[in-house]
């Protein structure tokens, strides 16, 4: 985007009668279209040789210099405010993205067998506010037997309290009947830190109290207060290539629960990347005749949209 008024107003101030006019024609001329074009690094190397090779028009040289980074200012700020006010005017169902993926998983623990698994991550972001809308289905049906089963849906809305810091919410359900339980809904609220998020590195952390409900399938339901802790870590190694972890935990006094998902991921195209993950999950009381520790082996597509 060009900006027409600071270089119309450093042109004036170059053809008043006072104005030292040093430069060529030619150099002058070459600087200009170099800023028609709009790019910064251009502006710059043809702006330094023309200092280098004729010093005498170092006057002129600064006022196109100064009305060029002027025009970008004003052009960032213009981009940015409608930016600002496509996302306040957005509806409620507009400005999402996100990711699904599908593919296929081998699991030991309560169950131990190959299946298929299906997940979907929606966010979306405003000026302060983002919300995310997770899900995850993982099913595997053996002669007629169900031998994996496990639904899991999420919605977490952030709002951005400063740079690095954010308060949220959770709203969790989970159903996993191989490991004893036909529902488990936790809500929870805290505070989260984002603590590194540059140079294709993301780290966050979160924490805050919360509340579980768990409907065992053969123990007695349990109602408990509980505090939860996670990690979200993101890691680009390269153009193609990038490492995930996932760690939260739910900390309560007669049973606590602990998950970790690692994944790396492969770019195939720009929207389209194959995925490897491996969860584990523990549960420091498990229902009688089931084990402690879940994990799940995943190989899946993933399409960015």
């Amino acid at each position: 985007m060009r900006t027409i008024l600071p270089f119309a107003a450093a042109l004036a101030v170059l053809t008043s009668p006072v104005a030292a006019l040093d430069l060529p024609e030619g150099v002058r001329a070459m600087i200009e279209a170099a800023i028609d074009t709009g790019d910064p690094k251009k502006v710059a190397t043809v702006i330094e040789l023309a200092r280098r090779t004729y010093p005498e028009g170092a006057a002129e040289i600064d006022a196109l210099e100064t009305a060029f980074r002027t025009g970008q200012e004003a052009a960032a700020q213009q981009r940015a405010e409608q930016e600002r006010l496509a996302i306040e005017e957005a509806g409620m169902f507009e400005r999402w993205g996100g990711k699904g993926q599908i593919g296929a998983f081998r699991s030991t623990g309560n169950s131990e067998n190959v299946g298929v698994t299906a997940a979907v991550r929606l966010e979306r972001e405003g000026v302060d506010w983002k919300h995310l809308l997770r899900g995850n289905v993982d099913y595997q049906e053996t002669r007629g037997i169900t031998t994996r089963e496990r639904f899991l849906l999420a919605y977490e809305p952030r709002l951005q309290l400063g740079d690095n810091l954010f308060a949220y919410g959770l709203g969790q359900f989970e159903r996993d009947r191989i490991s004893g339980f036909s529902g488990r809904y936790i809500a929870s609220g805290g505070i989260g830190w984002t603590a590194i998020d540059s140079g294709g590195v993301s780290f966050a952390l979160r924490a805050g109290p919360a509340y579980r409900y768990t409907d065992f399938i053969t123990d007695d339901d349990r109602e408990r207060l509980a505090a939860l802790a996670a990690v979200d870590f993101d890691w680009k190694l390269a153009e193609r290539i990038s490492m995930t972890q996932d760690a939260s935990a739910v900390l309560a006094a007669e049973n606590s629960t602990l998950s970790s998902l690692t994944g790396v991921e492969f770019g195939v195209t720009d929207r389209l990347r194959t995925r490897v993950s491996y969860q584990v999950d523990f549960e420091s009381d498990p229902p009688v005749g089931k084990v402690d520790t879940d994990t799940i082996t995943r190989f899946t597509l993933v399409y960015d949209f």
